[in-house]
This record gives structure tokens, C-alpha cells and sequence, in this order.
């Protein structure tokens, strides 16, 4: 078996004993199954996401494209191209100050726990989570609630990929367009009637005269919405993982609230959701006694980085008192995550009440279920119970390394 096919269970389920390998053995490897290169280092990875020049996300960023993105998003941009995008995007983002984010964070929040209070067990991700940054985003855009469980579905579904077909199938292209779809119509009703919600400001934000296109607007928008469905609520899943697998860290962060910030900037470390992004070589590249050609597709695997020992000592261990300067988290170079602050902010306020509310939780299950992904690691389910569960916690313990 190849070190590292990006289209099995075994990496949606745990890649890092796969990055170690990978690491130590083949830090620039060829992979034949998805037709690509494979950075592991921390270095190697940093240098290429700062060299745009070289490693260019112009043909898309996303192991397996959807159709239509590629040369038209932030993620999927050179500068100069990319850098009229961010600043035009930074314009209207920065109109929806962040603290205009917590009242409705935290409104959302008490909303979904009083259910879950009145719950013996419930399903962090449906219950919480997405409730959270579903209705959150669609507030900030102003989209109709009816819409929410849709919307969700087809970001899941745009973002997944088939294990046996080695990439998207019509299905999920098809989720895709029916998400760009709508979202082309929602920019049309801004148009015709503009509100004060992001969309709008995407719309009219404008720089010396130059805004953005009606296409870049949809396509910045859906970018917004599969960041906000998919990756915000990921990452706040992994964290409630995170915390279950190890209950000592919890037990500190109820005790001592203002230790969540730097916890989160570890779970961004530890088990980011955005594992993996592609490049493009524009040139031939010689790297660990390999030869990058000019046109070849180049994943770097910022979880990889993330758990590289050159740069963070003991990395497999998730320890809240670290302060990992330079994660991977969001990225890295010109492409870093335009919505960092925003994810930070919302997942503190939320997790803090949640962990207010609920300080003691254990799963359910032996095995959690992951989501089919080549750029993204992500639970597709996290059945909670209320309470600790000394069992579940003995399960915890040995299980942890498997899931982180």
C-alpha cells in the first residue's frame, strides 16, 4: 500500500501516523493515486504557501476543482488579481464589526443548549455547532432560515469526495451549482434591494472606483458560505473532540474560561479541519532529491506541519499551555484565512457557554464517523451525552491517538 492515498478511510479516520511517515521518509513524495506531490515538512510547506510565484493557486486550490472556482476566488488567485479580491472582500467584512458577532453567538448558543439541556444525549454537530454557524452566517448575509438544513447539505456534499471514484462525482457538482445557484439569485435580490448584510456589502464595496464582478461577488459569497458551513463548524466539533479525548483540559478550561483562547490557537494545531490544499508549479522545482515539474499539482499538508517536531516540540501531544506561534491552522502566506478572527471569536464565545452549560460530556460511541474528504478531516457525527462516563473516558484515553 502506498504511504499516503488521500482517498482512503484510514486518512479520513487518522492521517498523522501517515504524516510521520511521510515526514521522516518521503518529505516530497508522488502520489500516484491522486496524481500529485505531497509536502509534509513545516518548512517546506510555509515556503511554498509564501511562494506564489512558484506555487500558484490560479488553477484552484481544491485537490479535487469544482468546476467554475478556479481563477475566480480569493483561495483560487495570484496577486495582483488575489490582492484586489482580499482588499475588496477586507472592505465589506469590515463593515460587519466582529463584536456585532458575540450577541447573536451567544443567542444562538443559549438556544441550542436549552434543548439539549432538556436531552439526556444529543448530536454536537446538529444540535450545537451548525446551529451556531449556520444561522450565524446566515444572519451576517442576510438568507432566509427556511433554507438552512439545504444549504447545508449541498456545502457537505460540495466539499466531499468519493472514495471509489478517486474524486467528485455529478452529485456533488451538482450540489455545488444548485449552492451557486442560489446564492446568484440572492445577489440579485441586493442588487434590486440592498440590505445591510454582507452580501450587500460584497456587492457595493468598493476601492478607487473598482468593485467586484457579478460573478466574483456569487463566487466570494459561496466562499464565505462553504467557510462558514463547513470549515467554522468543523473546527469547533474538533475542539469539543479534542476536549473529550482529553477530560484534564477540560476540567481546566471550565475551572478557568480565559484559558479557551489559547486552547483554541492548540486545536488549530493539533487537529485543524483544513488538512490539505493544493498548488500549481509554474516552474521546475528540485526539492529532497525530487524534481517539482513545471505544471504539476502540489498538496501541502498543513496538517502535516502542524504535527512537524522540527517546529513544535512533542506535537502529537494536544497541551492547552502551548503557544504554537505559526500554526497552520488557518493557513498560511497570501492565502491565510481571510475569516481567522471571526472563527476565534465565535468559537470562544460559543464554547465558553457551552462549556458553562455542559461541563462533562462523553460519546456514545466507540468509533466516530468521518467525512470523505481530500482537503478536509472532519466528523460527519459527534453523539454526546450529558455527564462523565468513566468507561467512555477509560475509551477516551486509549482511542485518542486514533482520532487526533
Amino acid at each position: 500500500m502506498e504511504p499516503f492515498d488521500l482517498y482512503s478511510p484510514l486518512i479520513d479516520a487518522d492521517p498523522f501516523p501517515y504524516y510521520a511517515v511521510l515526514r521522516e521518509k518521503f518529505p516530497c513524495y508522488w502520489s500516484e493515486g491522486a496524481k500529485l506531490w505531497i509536502l509534509s515538512r513545516y518548512h517546506d510547506i510555509v515556503e511554498a504557501a509564501r511562494d506564489w510565484q512558484t506555487f500558484s493557486s490560479a488553477q484552484g486550490n481544491m485537490i479535487d476543482e469544482l468546476p467554475g472556482r478556479a481563477g475566480s476566488t480569493l483561495g483560487t488567485t495570484d496577486p495582483p488579481r488575489h490582492d484586489r479580491l482580499r482588499a475588496l472582500s477586507q472592505a465589506a467584512f469590515l463593515k460587519r464589526n466582529l463584536d456585532r458577532m458575540v450577541e447573536p453567538t451567544l443567542e444562538i448558543a443559549d438556544r441550542s443548549l436549552d434543548r439539549i439541556a432538556e436531552q439526556d444525549s444529543f448530536e454536537f454537530i446538529n444540535d450545537f455547532s451548525s446551529q451556531i454557524t449556520v444561522g450565524l452566517l446566515f444572519r451576517t448575509m442576510g438568507l432566509p432560515a427556511r433554507d438552512h438544513a439545504d444549504i447545508r447539505r449541498k456545502v457537505i456534499l460540495a466539499v466531499s469526495t468519493d472514495k471509489a471514484a478517486k474524486g467528485r462525482t455529478p452529485e456533488h457538482i451538482a450540489a455545488f451549482k444548485d449552492l451557486s445557484d442560489f446564492l446568484t439569485a440572492e445577489v440579485a435580490a441586493r442588487r434590486a434591494n440592498p440590505t445591510d448584510d454582507l452580501i450587500t456589502h460584497l456587492a457595493e464595496a468598493e476601492i478607487d472606483g473598482d468593485r467586484l464582478s457579478e460573478r466574483e461577488v456569487v463566487l466570494t459569497t459561496a466562499t464565505f458560505v462553504m467557510a462558514g458551513v463547513e470549515s467554522l463548524s468543523s473546527f469547533m466539533s474538533m475542539f469539543a473532540l479534542n476536549l473529550h479525548d482529553y477530560p484534564d483540559a477540560r476540567r481546566r478550561l471550565v475551572a478557568d474560561p480565559a484559558l479557551i483562547a489559547p486552547a483554541i490557537e492548540e486545536s488549530l494545531r493539533f487537529n485543524t479541519s483544513a488538512q490539505r490544499f493544493k498548488r500549481t508549479a509554474t516552474r521546475d522545482v528540485e526539492l529532497h532529491g525530487q524534481t517539482i515539474h513545471a505544471g504539476d499539482k502540489v498538496a501541502l499538508a498543513f496538517g502535516s506541519g502542524n504535527r512537524d517536531e522540527r517546529k513544535f516540540p512533542d506535537a502529537d501531544s494536544f497541551d492547552i499551555d502551548r503557544r504554537p506561534q505559526g500554526h497552520l491552522g488557518f493557513g498560511s502566506g497570501k492565502h491565510f484565512c481571510l475569516g481567522s478572527q471571526m472563527a476565534r471569536l465565535v468559537t470562544e464565545v460559543a464554547m465558553r457557554r457551552f462549556l458553562e452549560r455542559v461541563p462533562d460530556y462523553h460519546l456514545t460511541v466507540d468509533k466516530v464517523a468521518w467525512n470523505s474528504s481530500s482537503n478536509f478531516r472532519s466528523p460527519s457525527a459527534l453523539p454526546f451525552a450529558r455527564g462523565a462516563d468513566a468507561e467512555a473516558q477509560s475509551r477516551a484515553g486509549s482511542n485518542s491517538s486514533a482520532r487526533s
